[in-house]
């Protein structure tokens, strides 16, 4: 049987070089050269080889290769641009544990995770893992799984984010680092944020193409009555929402004693209905493409 290996050496392909067989090889193709010329030669002196064949069997070993049409082609470009990655974030505030499903925050990303939108990811994360939710959004905007993220990756990216209360700060914590490293969000939504750490939670980094936010001013707690655009240019504000309470909605009841009985107010409104139905359609309308509920 006659045994031989083929590359393809039309891609930069070194000068040729005769082998004492009598054939041509380059590099690549040394050793498939070198084993077919000295079988062909054995065989063409033993005169059991017509010339003809020797020639049928040389050309089809310099045949130029050519994937079949079944053949596995990398499409990710196509696919990252027919399905652009979005990303939602909720972060949860105080020292709520990321999977306490008691909190709406959770909730939301419990229901988006079951619609199975295309190149959707949604996750919940605690308001002290901003560092964690970076990476996480960085490995799932990298389509192609090259460990760049490209400037076509980056411009495709649907970003939102969402938070209560220190998880309100963590949103802006996270923009601006998306900002630093030239990443687009499309919708940041602060539920009474409350400031952690050096930075302004009140003020929206320019990467940011629209933010609301939800709060209430009764308490030690409160959220910032009206958030600022870093660059009116680039970002909509689309909305403060004063909210009041007197005594604690229903969804209350279900929190820790803690909860219920300390920072009443801003606890309140981290577990109003009305206002997380609010940013479940803002979220909602930005994942479906028609425009922000008024």
């Amino acid at each position: 049987m006659l045994l031989f290996r083929r590359h393809n050496y039309y891609a930069d392909s070194p000068p040729r070089r005769r082998k004492k067989g009598g054939g041509f090889c380059t590099n690549g193709e040394q050793w498939g050269c070198v084993l077919c010329a000295r079988c062909l030669a054995d065989v063409s002196r033993s005169g059991r080889i017509s010339v003809l064949v020797l020639v049928v069997v040389w050309a089809v070993l310099l045949a130029p290769t050519v994937p079949s049409a079944g053949a596995q082609i990398p499409q990710m470009s196509v696919l990252a641009a027919a399905h652009p990655s979005t990303v939602v974030l909720g972060f949860v505030g105080g020292f709520v544990k990321k999977d306490d499903g008691r909190h709406p925050e959770v909730q939301i990303i419990q229901r988006l995770s079951g619609e199975k939108l295309p190149a959707l990811h949604a996750a919940v994360f605690e308001n002290r893992q901003t560092a964690e939710a970076l990476k996480q959004v960085i490995r799932w905007l990298d389509t192609n799984g090259d460990g760049h993220l490209s400037a076509q990756e980056k411009r495709s990216a649907r970003i939102i984010l969402f938070g209560h209360s220190w998880g309100g700060s963590a949103v802006i914590r996270l923009a601006e680092d998306l900002d630093r490293r030239g990443i687009p969000v499309l919708l940041t939504i602060q539920v009474d944020s409350v400031n952690k750490g050096w930075g302004h939670d009140c003020v929206i980094p320019a990467n940011v193409a629209r933010a609301t936010d939800f709060y209430q001013t009764r308490g030690l707690l409160h959220g910032c009555r009206a958030i600022h655009a870093e660059d009116s240019q680039r970002t909509k504000i689309t909305g403060d929402y004063e909210f009041e309470y007197t005594e604690q909605p229903a969804g209350c009841r279900a929190y820790s004693w803690f909860n219920r009985h300390f920072f009443i107010t801003h606890n309140a409104i981290g577990c109003d209905a009305r206002v997380w139905s609010r940013v479940e359609d803002e979220i909602q309308a930005q994942l479906h493409g028609v425009g922000s509920p008024r």
